[in-house]
């Protein structure tokens, strides 16, 4: 949990942009692939109040991962349905990824110590960019766990054979409460079964993206 209020707010900007571009990027695949819903439905933007589910939204706050709202995806419109749904799914955490080596590279070319040294402002941009790296490849992390209704649990189902995938989808109703029970159990038992799956992703390749400035 954040210690203080300023890095409450400092914090709303870089989430609001990584899950706004993780919206937006399965949205934009899907359309490109066939299907227009998510342009229908006004869901094609950059607005993040479009994309935004409070209860993920809190969760990234307090346990450190969430979620934004599904972007909808009619698989009636996509030519191969499984193979094209695995891949607008992909869309969400390599756009994250991306975004994270984005901002891990102006964080090196940024002389550090003279914006720090400009005052409250230099530092307060600081932090955010360094907070963008880590919220973008905590999300890319999060959402790959292969669990309905994560990114993950779609990636998974186009790789496997097709008679393994019905299986698997077979379990998509109880993938929510699984989130549910691992996020309540992380939260409330001290045993983050999420943080020990997704923190040495961050870890390393936050480290290696800003050329181990984090």
């Amino acid at each position: 949990m954040l210690s203080n209020p300023t890095e409450l707010l400092l914090l709303i900007p870089p989430i609001l942009f990584a899950l706004t571009v993780h919206e937006w990027s399965h949205g934009y695949l899907a359309l490109r692939l066939g299907d227009p819903t998510a342009r229908l439905l006004g869901r094609l933007t950059l607005n993040p109040l479009a994309h935004l589910d409070p209860l993920g939204t809190i969760l990234i706050f307090v346990a450190g991962f969430g979620w934004a709202k599904p972007i909808p995806v009619d698989d009636r419109y996509l030519q191969h349905p499984r193979r094209d749904m695995m891949w607008i799914a992909l869309a969400g955490p390599v756009s994250n990824v991306v975004l994270a080596i984005a901002f891990g590279t102006l964080l090196r070319l940024l002389p550090l110590e003279a914006v720090q040294a400009g005052g409250p402002a230099g530092r307060a941009m600081v932090y955010m960019i360094a907070k963008s790296v880590q919220l973008n490849l905590l999300l890319a992390a999060f959402n790959m766990i292969p669990i309905f209704p994560l990114d993950g649990s779609r990636v998974l189902t186009g790789l496997l054979p097709a008679a393994q995938a019905a299986k698997f989808r077979a379990f998509d109703a109880y993938g929510p409460m699984l989130l549910l029970g691992l996020v309540l159990l992380g939260s409330l038992g001290g045993v983050s079964v999420i943080g020990m799956l997704i923190s040495p992703f961050v870890r390393i390749v936050g480290s290696f993206v800003t050329g181990g400035i984090l």
